[in-house]
Order: C-alpha cells, then sequence, then structure tokens
C-alpha cells in the first residue's frame, strides 16, 4: 500500500463538503449560546471515534440492531431538521436538561458526524483503502477542532446581526439538506 496523495485529497474534500463544519457555524453558535460554551476537544474527539467505529463497524452495527442505513438517515435526517426548525424560527424544540452533554449531542453528533457523514463513509470504503479515508477523517477533524475553538472570535467578527442573519439562512440551507436526505432515503 502506498500513499497515494490525489485519493487522500479527494476523500478529504468529500468529507469537509459533506460535515460541512464553516455553514454548520449558524447552529453552533446557537448551540454556544442555549448551554454557554462548546467542548471543543470534547466534540472532535466524540466525532473521531463515531466516524472511525462507523467506518469499520457501521454496517454491521447497523445490521445487529436490525436498521438498515437508510432508516439510519432518515432518523438522523428528523434530527438535521427540528434543529433547523429552531434556527429558523426562534424557537427551541430541543432541551438538554444537562448543557454539558451538548458537545455531544447535537455537536458531535448529528452535526459533525451525522448520518450523512456516516453514510458517506459507507460509500467511500467501497472506493477507497481505510488508511486514506482516515487520513482524510483525521485531516476534517483538524479543521472541526480549529472552528470549534474559535466559536467565540467568529461570534465578535460577524456581531449580533450576522449571526442572526447566517442563522436564518444557514437554517433554511439545513431543513433544505434534511429534507433531501429524508426524500432521497424514503426514495420519493
Amino acid at each position: 500500500m502506498e500513499f497515494n496523495l490525489r485519493d487522500t485529497l479527494t476523500v478529504s474534500t468529500i468529507l469537509f463538503a459533506v460535515i460541512d463544519i464553516i455553514g454548520s457555524i449558524p447552529a453552533l453558535l446557537q448551540v454556544k449560546t442555549r448551554v454557554g460554551y462548546i467542548k471543543a476537544e470534547q466534540a472532535t474527539f466524540v466525532s473521531l471515534i463515531i466516524m472511525v467505529v462507523f467506518l469499520f463497524l457501521g454496517e454491521s452495527i447497523l445490521a445487529f440492531l436490525g436498521v438498515d442505513v437508510r432508516s439510519f438517515a432518515i432518523a438522523g435526517s428528523l434530527v438535521i431538521f427540528f434543529l433547523a426548525l429552531e434556527m429558523i424560527l426562534g424557537i427551541r424544540l430541543y432541551r438538554d436538561e444537562i448543557p454539558e452533554t451538548a458537545s455531544i449531542v447535537p455537536v458531535a453528533f448529528p452535526l459533525i458526524a451525522g448520518t450523512g457523514t456516516m453514510t458517506t463513509l459507507l460509500s467511500l470504503r467501497a472506493v477507497y483503502d481505510m488508511p486514506t479515508i482516515v487520513i482524510g477523517i483525521f485531516l476534517n477533524l483538524i479543521v472541526v477542532y480549529v472552528v470549534l475553538r474559535n466559536l467565540y472570535r467568529l461570534e465578535k467578527l460577524l456581531g449580533a446581526a450576522g449571526i442572526s442573519v447566517l442563522r436564518k439562512v444557514f437554517g433554511i440551507i439545513l431543513l433544505a439538506i434534511a429534507v433531501k436526505l429524508f426524500r432521497t432515503n424514503v426514495g420519493l
């Protein structure tokens, strides 16, 4: 096995587009506002564990639970759908009694290591070797960590009005992604 830069860049780019950490900034800021903070290290580490475990054992875990990939993707699309509604309408649907878990749900899952990411990992396995995919995961999680660590700076840079506009715009985009993920997996 040899290192293939082109494949690594391709896998990294695909995962970057699916994870969409830049597009998730408004949702991340909303979570941060709601619970007070996001633990960048914890969210990144949990995302890494979720992705790597799912890369190697995802199909087996789902088969053991009697859940197919499509049903899993539909469930994830519903979580994303409700998060998008919160962003667009300015309402709170997700109530977390323990703010310490916000770095895991909804940040690590489903925003970073969501169903779109997981199904993409399963698809990438059919084309690329495991080390290439793992390198792609690590490269993306470096970017994720940098964004999470700098949320405060991004919040200051954007200001209250900028965050409000971004929250609504990206809420609609997130809603569209949820609907697309749902439609694709329901077969409509």
